[in-house]
């Protein structure tokens, strides 16, 4: 029999041995190095971003409601205030990923610093938990940002989401909000719902686990479909923003012609047209 001293030198090449197969742990995260990042959840590690593609919160028309809602939410966690976490949903195009960036340019111009935009791609969501747990160890104020969230019947990967918006027993990180945006109002298609409701052995409670998701969101946000006036208005803020100098008259005639062309009238819609208008006429959207 193998006495304990002998058996010392042993266990500890058994345990150098599993050290070297265990991952690394990850890397603490430096959140001061830039406003923006994206979570790479494969090197569980955040990508700085220098430079977030955005435009001016006063350039977003027809949204105004919306836009004040959003930015006194986020202005109330940048102060360290109670805020919730929201979803943004409705027509594809009107503004609902560009108000969040905005919203948060906003912010951290007349705070700055205060908070930093997380960008997590929607296949990543199951990571949401361990993303989760390493911003709260980097202490500054996130919001975790999830673009065109939607979920179809076979993926549980809401779970998690759920999960993290409820924040278990632990509790979600005072310093950590998520945002998303989605064109489902409940995160599923309704035809995924109803076939939900007609499969399953107890309809109403099926169909509950699902929908339920929504009301993890303490703040709702609708976005709707744009009527000509507004869209027309979207024109003009930016003919006049970027010093298009385009006249009212033709400008309306050309961006009417343009929606018409592309069968609808949205934020997006818009600003296509205007960067048509600017390339054509040689001017650069600085």
């Amino acid at each position: 029999m193998t006495s304990t001293p002998e058996l010392l030198p042993l266990l500890a090449r058994i345990a150098d041995a599993l050290e070297r197969l265990a991952p690394p742990a990850p890397q603490p995260i430096d959140l001061t190095l830039a406003d923006g990042f994206v979570w790479n959840a494969e090197s569980a590690s955040l990508i700085p971003v220098t430079s977030i593609s955005r435009v001016d919160l006063a350039l977003l028309q027809g949204v105004k409601r919306q836009r004040d809602t959003l930015l006194d939410n986020t202005m109330r966690f940048a102060k360290g205030l109670p805020a919730n976490n929201t979803l943004l949903w409705g027509a594809r195009g009107m503004g609902k990923s560009s108000l969040v960036k905005a919203v948060h340019a906003q912010v951290n111009k007349d705070i700055p610093g205060s908070v930093a935009l997380v960008e997590i791609h929607r296949e990543d969501i199951g990571s949401l938990p361990q993303l989760l747990k390493m911003l709260k160890q980097a202490g500054r104020r996130s919001i975790i940002f999830c673009d065109d969230l939607s979920f179809d019947v076979a993926d549980n990967a809401y779970k998690s989401l759920k999960a993290v918006l409820e924040g278990g027993i632990e509790g979600r990180p005072s310093n950590v909000l998520f945002y998303a945006t989605s064109n489902r109002r409940h995160l599923m298609a309704r035809d995924m719902i109803e076939n939900e409701r007609s499969t399953a052995i107890n309809p109403s409670e099926a169909v509950e686990e699902k929908v339920s998701l929504s009301d993890r969101f303490g703040l709702w946000l609708g976005f709707h479909a744009c009527d000509q006036d507004t869209y027309f208005a979207m024109i003009e803020g930016y003919n006049a923003a970027y010093g298009l100098g385009v006249p009212l008259d033709e400008l309306h005639a050309q961006a009417n012609e343009w929606s018409v062309g592309r069968g609808s009238r949205s934020g997006r819609v818009a600003w296509q047209f205007i960067q048509d208008l600017a390339g054509r006429l040689g001017k650069p959207l600085a």
